[in-house]
């Protein structure tokens, strides 16, 4: 199966939706190479980098399920490696 390394951006708004998306992050473990989190609590908002190395429909369907959280925004980018496996 092909995959694809991408980073995701998101930015948390609203902290009550944090335990639904750490939840979220925690089911697609498996491709997640690493994360970073920094608060910025100044403007009182989280920022949060995710590397993943997973096929393309499963990089989408995790940015998509993020940006449907309420104070969540969400973006991706890929890079171009694709490896077989």
């Amino acid at each position: 199966m092909e995959t694809r390394v991408a980073v995701m951006s998101i930015i948390v708004e609203k902290s009550e939706t944090v335990e639904k998306l750490n939840s979220l992050l925690h089911s697609y473990g498996e491709y997640i190479i690493g994360r970073m989190g920094i608060p910025y609590r100044q403007k009182n908002i989280n920022i949060i980098s995710i590397a993943i190395d997973a096929p393309q429909n499963i990089i989408s369907a995790l940015s998509g399920q993020i940006g449907r959280l309420p104070g969540i925004s969400v973006k991706t980018a890929y890079s171009g490696v694709i490896s077989n496996g």
